[in-house]
């Protein structure tokens, strides 16, 4: 990869995760625009399917199973008589007991097992000879996944499985597309079962279903949604199992935060859209109709909230400020010491952390993408893929894990009373240091004391110099007020941070274009050093 693609793309990343942007809300007309924007919003269960339940089975009794040829039963026979052992229904249907004989059991249910035996030892035996029976294992079959799933196909499971896992086995529902609501199961070709995942979304309720050898899970398609947004813990669209619902209802699903106290019901009128506010005690009177919008809202009529202020200083951990404070009239209050490094205080924000996780999410999904669909013109290249494959789901699921800071960069020359405080926000102020921190593709890394006058080379030379994996042409120096600037000739100042980036070990160019940037986001967003494999 060239130098110019490493510094377009380290561009990018300082574009998208050190700015914070507020956006005044637009009045959408066109059609088409709004269907575009509701393309990205997340659907409430698809959080589901992710190959969590695919290689799990459920082995429990199940009464309606049909007993087959090559099912195991284990038998405990005791009393005047006694056997214990495990027997297996032969070609014929049949399995044989010591003393007892054959007994047919092919194409019985479970359960009828234990008094089939139990007649069978009455012919030969007087009193005092019990029996207990179960059967050791139940044989596989196949089940149809059929409509809007990704993957349509014949999935093999036990009848005791569930219907997650054979969602889950064809790849999920189509995000968008298919219902969570309305799944049938299907038995020579008739309804025999409606399954709603919601009962297990939103209170872990699972119905049992004794699956047969070809029936069909059949997902409807969603026809009834709405959308929420705002001051809520799970701002998805919901499906709704009716043409309309009150908003009482769907604030189970959304779960608004403590503090709300209205919201705002929006709804199309032609190619318009139009808003309406209410107070929460009206959320039993209004109703909302599929493709509309809710949005629930906090703190409208309170006159402030609070702030965390951690670092060296010498107040208060959480200060109250009104509605409307900025950043400039709340440092003004604040007591120092003379260590507090105020050049460079820095401010955090809990819905800046979130957008860059949702930024790094959409990045990774691409990226996983392009792994399962990138092709093969060998054998041999296959071989390689797939175990590259395996190194980037690896890397994939590392970068899931990273936790972002969401902080917004205090330019020296912006004008702080601009810059206005939010409910939850967190300020930190450093302490005065002479240190510099060297993290990432070193020897050893450390932390060192500064030294006036020394570039870059001495703080490397100092760790043990690079190792070999690492892209000395891309090193990453991070300010002591959270700025991160690529290192060329810019001098090391007290309290940075050095991060050198490792170089991406693949022959693949869409892959390493995008594991770079992934790499970029990381280190900018959240000051980690994520390696690629």
């Amino acid at each position: 990869m060239s130098r110019t693609i490493r510094y377009l793309l380290l561009l990018a990343a300082f574009l998208t995760l050190g700015l914070a942007i507020e956006v005044e809300p637009e009045v959408i007309k066109d059609q088409s625009k709004l269907e575009s924007i509701n393309k990205h919003k997340v659907y409430f269960g698809e959080q589901l399917f992710h190959g969590h339940f695919t290689n799990k089975s459920q082995f429990r009794e199940n009464p309606e199973y049909v007993l087959k040829v090559g099912d195991i039963i284990h038998i405990n026979i005791w009393g005047a008589r006694e056997f214990q052992g495990d027997v297996t229904i032969d070609g014929r249907g049949n399995i044989f007991i010591p003393q007892v004989g054959v007994v047919p059991l092919e194409g019985i249910k479970n359960a009828e097992l234990q008094p089939t035996l139990e007649k069978s030892l009455q012919k030969t035996f007087n009193d005092n000879v019990f029996v207990y029976a179960n059967v050791r294992d139940y044989q596989q079959l196949s089940v149809y996944v059929s409509g809007s799933v990704k993957k349509v196909g014949l999935y093999d499971g036990v009848s005791t499985d569930s219907v997650l896992q054979f969602l889950d086995k064809a790849g999920g529902i189509v995000s968008g597309e298919g219902s969570y609501r309305n799944i049938h199961i299907l038995r020579n070709n008739r309804l025999v079962k409606k399954v709603d995942l919601y009962a297990f979304l939103l209170d872990g309720y699972r119905e049992s279903f004794p699956f047969r050898d070809g029936d069909t899970i059949l997902v409807q398609p969603m026809k009834h949604y709405v959308e929420v947004d705002g001051d809520v813990s799970r701002p998805y669209i919901f499906e709704l199992k009716e043409k309309h619902d009150t908003v009482n209802r769907i604030m189970k699903y959304a779960l608004p935060k403590p503090g709300v106290n209205r919201f705002t019901h929006i709804k199309r009128l032609g190619m318009r859209e139009v808003s309406q506010d209410y107070t929460l005690d009206k959320a039993g009177m209004v109703s909302v109709k599929s493709g509309e919008k809710i949005i629930f809202t906090s703190n409208s009529h309170l006159q402030s909230f609070s702030i965390a202020i951690e670092g060296e200083h010498s107040g208060v951990k959480h200060i109250s400020v009104p509605k409307g404070t900025s950043l400039y009239s709340l440092l003004n209050q604040l007591s120092y010491t003379p260590l507090s490094h105020i050049q460079s205080i820095q401010l955090f924000r809990e819905s800046v952390a979130q957008r860059q996780k949702e930024l790094l999410e959409t990045n990774l999904k691409d990226l996983e993408a392009k792994v399962f669909t990138s092709g093969s013109s060998t054998p041999e290249e296959a071989l390689i893929r797939n175990k590259e494959a395996e190194l980037v789901m690896e890397f994939i699921k590392r970068a899931k894990a990273v936790e972002f800071k969401g902080q917004i960069i205090l330019s020296a020359q912006e004008d702080l009373r601009n810059t206005l405080l939010e409910d939850g926000d967190r300020i930190y102020i450093p302490r005065k240091s002479n240190l510099v921190t060297i993290q990432g593709e070193v020897n050893i890394p450390n932390t060192l004391t500064y030294k006036s006058g020394e570039g870059l080379g001495y703080y490397i030379d100092a760790c043990g110099g690079y190792t070999e994996r690492a892209d000395t042409s891309e090193v990453l120096l991070i300010r002591s007020n959270g700025k991160v600037e690529k290192y060329s000739s810019a001098a090391v100042q007290p309290g940075d941070s050095i991060l050198v980036l490792g170089k991406t070990d693949t022959k693949n160019l869409l892959l390493a274009k995008d594991l770079t940037q992934i790499i970029y986001q990381v280190a900018v967003g959240a000051a980690v050093v994520l390696k690629s494999f």
